[in-house]
């Protein structure tokens, strides 16, 4: 894309009350960026009205300087590139969507191939989305990272948000998998959102890629993040829902992945939890309830690599049930914890230990990473199959 190209895909994101629905209407009519603003004021009226003519007609302020900023990050590695709606490394599954994105804004490996392959990458029938709480429970952010990886292992490309809580941990662990990710952000691509996943975001341009549709120094506004999610899906094959409360941004991502007629996955959690209340929600709604990454990978028809298969047993708690690798006191509690949140009280009443005995036996199975100590008091197998 030329200086001249560029200039005029930059004006039309930001010319004033031009959304989208319009800037498509614009260049199905005209053609191209470039020719919408060699347009006569006439020929825009009689597209739309005297506020869109004025509106092409005005140069926005911080077009110039923009311009120059983009050129400049452009230039700054091989590993970053802009693709426009109709390009030919436009990916074609976004097409299909309701509102396909104007520009895309691409930075990681991935672009260092051919557009041919930035376009096979964004369209493989491999991609997975993995969405959930910013707040998960430890068990939920375990679980995020676990099924990432295990996808990962299998070739599957996993994308996301580079939000925290569920979308950072599927990110990393589809990156220890061995795999590769996409992270689709609600920022300028010269911004990392939040800061605390700086370091995650170098390791996913390092193997993958990090997707925006906002302009160079965008910062993190909230109206922009639901409205990635329509991206996220869309770069999908289907959606995996780990942990959502009822009115998590989530769910706004399986809604929009229905809409596009992709699958729907969700993990159930404990009735008590509120962040498994929306994926309870979604199963009620007819996303699929999954238990492993197998029920995965075989409902898209993914056919597994290696690795043993997964294990359905039921008790996943990562000790036998026979004593051998705890003592009987501690198997004991371990089965008294079972696998809802309880409290110390509960926990008390149902093993019938003294208290500082039960404290300090709590105390070693949560450095054994098979408890984890909640808010509140609160205690929580972990489960590590």
């Amino acid at each position: 894309m030329d200086r001249t190209e560029l200039q005029a895909w930059l004006r039309l994101t930001l010319s004033p009350g031009v959304g989208n629905d319009t800037a498509r209407k614009l260049l199905a009519a005209f053609g191209s960026a470039q020719a919408v603003f060699s347009q006569s004021r006439e020929s825009l009226r009689q597209l739309g009205s005297d506020k869109l003519a004025r509106a092409i007609a005005d140069v926005p302020p911080q077009l110039a300087a923009l311009l120059q900023t983009t050129l400049d990050w452009l230039q700054a590695g091989d590993d970053r590139s802009i693709v426009t709606l109709g390009d030919e490394g436009y990916p074609a599954s976004l097409l299909d969507i309701e509102d396909p994105p104007l520009m895309l804004y691409m930075l990681g490996a991935q672009v260092k191939r051919s557009s041919a392959a930035i376009k096979t990458v964004a369209i493989t029938p491999v991609n997975l989305a993995i969405v959930g709480s910013r707040n998960p429970t430890p068990q939920g952010e375990l679980n995020a990272r676990q099924f990432a990886r295990a996808f990962g292992e299998q070739g599957l490309c996993v994308v996301s948000g580079l939000a925290l809580g569920i979308d950072g941990a599927a990110h990393d662990g589809v990156l220890l998998g061995g795999g590769t990710t996409i992270a689709v952000v609600g920022t300028g691509l010269d911004r990392v959102y939040p800061k605390k996943h700086l370091e995650l975001a170098h390791r996913i341009a390092q193997q993958g890629m990090i997707i925006s549709e906002f302009p160079l120094g965008t910062p993190p506004l909230n109206a922009n993040f639901p409205k990635r999610n329509r991206i996220i899906s869309g770069l999908s094959q289907g959606v995996l829902v780990v942990e959502a409360a009822l009115k998590s941004g989530s769910l706004i991502t399986a809604r929009l992945a229905t809409e596009q007629g992709k699958d729907v996955f969700a993990i159930p959690g404990s009735i008590h939890s509120p962040q498994s209340r929306g994926c309870h929600w979604l199963i009620k709604q007819g996303a699929k309830l999954v238990e492993t990454a197998q029920d995965v990978l075989e409902e898209l028809k993914i056919p597994t690599v290696g690795g043993p298969e997964s294990d359905e047993s039921g008790d996943d708690s990562g000790y036998n049930d026979e004593v051998g690798e705890t003592g009987p006191s501690d198997h004991a509690l371990i089965k008294a914890l079972g696998f809802d949140v309880v409290s110390l009280d509960a926990l008390q009443a149902r093993t019938g230990l003294p208290t500082p005995e039960l404290q300090a036996k709590l105390l070693e199975l949560e450095l054994d990473g098979v408890v984890t100590r909640l808010p509140g008091g609160l205690f929580q197998k972990m489960s590590r199959s």
